[in-house]
């Protein structure tokens, strides 16, 4: 349940964020779903991943290198998508810091709204 809610909230966010930021474009709720469906697919598998691969640039930056790691997941996600377009790495960059923030925001509300179940 707390999986399904999460996923919706994050659609709305990802909405939220086409309309405050010109750079990300959304046709519709449905679109934002499948976006952020995808989005959370990138994170999980892709990132881990990606971050193995440039840790020796994270390590230098001093960690800045992952903004542009998470800019270019979301730039792919909306180029695989037909609903859901980004004008440009530097739109890619200010949208997914924005998605990633309400996220963050969504993810700690709901880890009020449902605790972790202990196992006896």
């Amino acid at each position: 349940m707390k999986w399904i809610v999460k996923w919706m909230l994050c659609a709305g966010a990802l909405l939220l964020v086409a309309q405050v930021y010109s750079g990300v474009q959304l046709q519709n709720f449905s679109s934002a779903l499948i976006a952020a469906l995808v989005l959370g697919l990138f994170n999980t598998l892709l990132r881990p991943l990606l971050i193995v691969l440039t840790l020796p640039i994270t390590l230098v930056s001093l960690g800045l290198f992952l903004f542009v790691i998470h800019a270019l997941l979301f730039w792919a996600a909306s180029g695989m998508l037909d609903g859901f377009a980004v004008s440009g790495f530097e739109a890619a960059l200010i949208g997914s810091v924005g998605y990633s923030l309400l996220c963050v925001v969504i993810d700690s509300a709901l880890e009020k709204l449902f605790p972790p179940q202990r196992l006896n």
